[in-house]
């Protein structure tokens, strides 16, 4: 399996450890990953700033550069959810076919449902609390909404 690491342009200049941080967690779960050096945002500023046609030079660049690999993984659900859920509809305004929608995923959603671990080693005595990201939650369906009142979704 060759996964292609997205790193979002935000993360890439504001939480630059987060991209090397997920680079590092995908390599130690025994992942083939790779790290395409011309990628660049995924245009989603631009089409919630109302100019989604401005992300079709920035979605066909994607397509070409993660073509050749299994998996793209991103360690931002909102970017791996437009990429999911708006490029199909971007990339057929500008004829072209949308591949990449189909085999992107948030870091956390691939490694619990593509790489499936029984377990990780270590020790973390302590406790957090958790956010999910509204993307992740609304659209990628990695938790329940809380003001919904159902039962957790388990991933």
């Amino acid at each position: 399996m060759k996964v292609g690491l997205f790193i979002p342009c935000y993360v890439n200049a504001i939480y630059p450890e987060v991209g090397v941080a997920t680079y590092k967690l995908l390599k130690h779960l025994g992942v083939e990953v790779d790290y395409p050096l011309d990628q660049t945002c995924c245009g989603q500023p631009m089409a919630n700033a109302g100019f989604e046609g401005k992300a079709l030079p920035l979605a066909l660049s994607f397509e070409k550069l993660f073509d050749k690999y299994d998996y793209v993984v991103a360690p931002s659900a909102s970017c791996a959810s437009f990429v999911k859920f708006n490029y199909p509809r971007v990339l057929k305004e500008g004829g072209h076919l949308c591949e990449a929608s189909t085999k992107i995923y948030d870091v956390c959603e691939f490694i619990h449902d593509i790489l499936k671990p029984t377990s990780l080693p270590g020790i973390f005595p302590f406790k957090v609390s958790l956010h999910n990201s509204c993307h992740g939650v609304r659209e990628l369906k990695l938790s329940s909404a809380s003001e919904l009142n159902i039962p957790a979704i388990p991933n």
